[in-house]
């Protein structure tokens, strides 16, 4: 016996052993350090040390201060919206309202990453740039500074601005005009959104979070008041970001506000059917339940889908949420579409998941929660390189992707010549693959037959946004790493009170 006990000694110390180290991580992981590298590449203003695009330095440091015409002198810092250097500050605040949902609901993911610290520092360079754009102290405003820049060039204009000129950021020598607007429900609707969901995400940084909630329902406020479209007719923004209605970004404001403060008048606005029929919740047509930078109404429905799964409100919040999700119909630009189609598909699975929940009824059909993650699986998986060009539409992710991306800062070498207006055109019309590479950008995506032309002049194809790729960064995280962590359940929560009245309290003992 002892030669056999000495004998499997032998054995077990002889015998290799596997340490089982972590998985590598996957494709969605992969991406995500990428896609939020693309916000990075997109700051404007002066940058912080570890900003990490080598090719990116200080610019447009004079925003605000150089028109005259304006009263908001301080309108330095924020994000470039694409391949041009405009701040659009509708589309941008949508951008830092996804990216703030994401963090909400997926902390623990990215958390997991090592993104976490990332991604709150990428929002509170957008909220802090937001806070500029009005009187952010003040209890009512008159005014928001809309837009810095231009870029109409119609009409064969030669004046030089953000799309007549092919410049990087840092050389930018005219002048960039403030566009204010005094009546622009939608703007200061997702403006609020933007406000209310970093409150959330900073809720550990009190004095900055209080801040944040106190410019949301100043502006809210301004959005209810002064009724109107920021994007009026004849207006800049209405060629490039032109607003269809505000009635979606009423809801999606109202919801936002009711869980950043407990208010319950919130959301009784964000739930009211007359509201809701405004914003288009029961008319249908191609664009119903496809969530974008002008149409916030699918965003809402989920989001507002949480207190009834979670929170149990009873009636009338029960009838809140009613469809899945369409997509954009063969026009071009496609897939800032489809990631935050992914991103609503994923997140309602993992609602449904967290609610133990098997899948749920739209009409007589019944979509279970694997279903929708599998959706939102295909779609990304196309994004990433699984499609008929074997190609990734994300800049640095995989072996073939976009090389000549439409953007100014990544077509011109940083090579210590400043190009002025004109100069850079022969940057923009080379058939050279750009000199910097925007790591990260999700471009905007091919056409309805699974064509693309990688040609720079051609936006339809090669431009990346900020709402674009917001909408990735979301969707990517939510499909990253282990499934076993869903989502934060109760973050979201953390200002709302009780749904029901607390019961009274029993009575005294009784004494005989």
């Amino acid at each position: 016996s002892a030669v056999l006990a000495g004998l499997i000694t032998l054995i077990v110390k002889t015998v290799p052993r596997h340490h089982h180290g972590k998985p590598p991580p996957d494709n969605y992981t992969l991406a995500l350090h990428k896609a939020l590298m693309f916000f990075n590449a997109q700051r404007s203003g002066k940058l912080p040390k570890h900003n990490n695009v080598s090719w990116r330095g200080n610019s447009c440091l004079r925003d605000g201060k150089s028109d005259p015409g304006t009263t908001m002198k301080d309108l330095v810092g924020g994000y470039y919206d694409a391949g041009d250097a405009i701040k659009f500050n509708f589309p941008a605040s949508f951008a830092m309202t996804m990216l703030s949902w994401s963090v909400i609901e997926y902390s623990a993911k990215y958390e997991a990453a090592g993104e976490l610290n990332h991604v709150k520092e990428i929002i509170k360079w957008g909220t802090d740039y937001l806070l500029k754009t009005f009187n952010n102290s003040a209890d009512t405003i008159d005014k928001i500074a809309a837009q810095v820049g231009v870029g109409d060039t119609s009409g064969g204009s030669t004046t030089p601005n953000d799309h007549y000129c092919w410049m990087r950021p840092e050389d930018i020598d005219y002048p960039r005009p403030v566009y204010e607007c005094h009546s622009c429900s939608d703007l200061a609707a997702e403006m609020a959104a933007a406000l209310a969901a970093a409150s959330i995400v900073f809720k550990d940084n009190k004095a900055y979070s209080q801040k944040l909630v106190h410019g949301a329902r100043t502006v809210f406020q301004f959005a209810r008041d002064q009724r109107g479209r920021y994007s009026a007719g004849g207006s800049d923004p209405a060629l490039f970001y032109n607003s269809s209605s505000y009635w979606d970004e009423f809801v999606w404001g109202g919801a936002w506000l009711y869980y950043a403060t407990g208010n319950s008048s919130y959301l009784q606005l964000a739930t009211h059917p007359k509201l809701a029929k405004h914003a288009g919740a029961f008319w249908g047509g191609p664009d119903y339940g496809v969530l974008s930078w002008d149409n916030k109404l699918a965003g809402a429905q989920v989001l507002l889908s949480r207190l009834r799964l979670f929170l149990s409100p009873g009636y009338p919040y029960e009838e809140i949420l009613s469809g899945l999700i369409q997509l954009n119909h063969g026009r071009p630009q496609p897939l800032q579409y489809v990631v935050n189609a992914a991103f609503l598909a994923a997140l309602y699975s993992d609602y449904l998941d967290a609610a133990d929940t098997p899948g749920w009824y739209c009409g007589p059909n019944f979509y279970s929660t694997d279903v929708l993650r599998e959706f939102a699986k295909t779609q990304m998986d196309y994004i990433l390189g699984k499609n008929p060009r074997k190609m990734s539409y994300v800049v640095g992710f995989g072996n073939h992707y976009p090389k000549h991306v439409h953007h100014r800062g990544a077509s011109i070498p940083k090579n210590k010549i400043r190009y002025n207006c004109k100069g850079g055109w022969k940057w923009r019309d080379s058939k050279k693959p750009n000199p910097n590479t925007l790591v990260g950008a999700m471009v905007a995506g091919p056409d309805k037959h699974d064509g693309f032309h990688d040609v720079r002049t051609n936006y339809n194809y090669t431009e990346p946004t900020l709402a674009g790729n917001a909408g990735l960064v979301a969707a990517l995280v939510a499909l990253s790493g282990d499934k076993s962590t869903g989502i934060d359940k109760n973050t979201i929560f953390s200002a709302v009170p009780p749904m029901f009245p607390t019961p009274p309290p029993p009575p005294a003992p009784w004494k005989p």
